[in-house]
């Protein structure tokens, strides 16, 4: 048998030493908005699945909305681009206090909403995870746990039961059928509490928005600290959202 310290010391550290670098050249990540002119063409709006972007005039010209709450990060408007308006981002520090703060646009806009005042759970935090329907983002929350990521080493822990946790990672765009059993594991939990959105679905419901299950998003039915946009987005987005939440980012 394997001597197990032997391995480990030759192995050597497999874990990340850099907090929430940006993504490799080989990766896109998810779009954003530069000052470049627009001419509203309207490519963008032609290709985006979900209408996550938005142009309209005024006096300067057009203004270029995009909305990452919405976004699939299929980048599909950043190649259709023809002025550069919109380019790809490469950044993990995308998670954001507010809704509002995830439109992005090529004009100044006002203060996004205030964040939280205080963080109960500056220094250790324990969440349980509900799905209502994007494995796809909970794979990645899955990869965050592992010896790469190793989200726990900021005091990161995942509870199997809500009475345990402080607060609920909601994946999934919380259709009809999943609204109850949600609501059920949030009155479980003790005071305080918090909510952390994860993916396009579950902050506005994504390619399932406005459909006929009712599909949009964990905002209209809880109060949201953390809203982590991507379809699904990368671990340590995932990881950069959860110590915004935390109050340590």
């Amino acid at each position: 048998m394997r001597n197990p310290l032997l391995a480990i010391l030759s192995t050597g550290l497999q874990t990340q030493r850099d907090i929430c670098p940006n993504l490799p050249e080989d990766a896109t990540g998810l779009p954003t908005v530069t000052d470049a002119p627009c001419r509203n063409c309207g490519a963008c709006t032609a290709h985006c699945p979900t209408q996550a972007i938005t142009l309209s005039e005024d006096t300067q010209g057009t203004v270029v909305a995009l909305d990452r709450g919405r976004c699939l990060g299929c980048n599909h408007c950043v190649a259709a681009c023809p002025t550069r308006t919109l380019v790809a981002d490469r950044s993990t520090r995308t998670a954001t206090h507010t809704r509002t703060a995830l439109v992005l646009s090529n004009r100044a806009t006002a203060a996004a909403g205030t964040p939280p005042s205080a963080y109960p759970f500056h220094r250790s935090l324990h969440i349980r995870e509900v799905s209502t329907g994007d494995n796809v983002s909970d794979l990645e929350i899955v990869a965050s746990t592992n010896a790469v990521f190793d989200v726990a080493r900021f005091g990161v822990h995942f509870v199997a039961s809500p009475r345990f946790a402080d607060a609920l990672i909601v994946t999934g765009p919380v259709g009809r059928a999943m609204r109850e059993p949600l609501l059920r594991c949030y009155e479980a939990m003790a005071e305080p509490r918090i909510i952390i959105a994860v993916g396009a679905s579950a902050i506005s419901g994504g390619l399932h928005h406005g459909g006929y299950a009712e599909a949009n998003g964990v905002a209209d039915l809880l109060p949201v600290t953390s809203f982590i946009p991507g379809d699904p987005p990368h671990p340590w987005s995932i990881i950069h959202g959860i110590l915004l939440a935390m109050g340590r980012n």
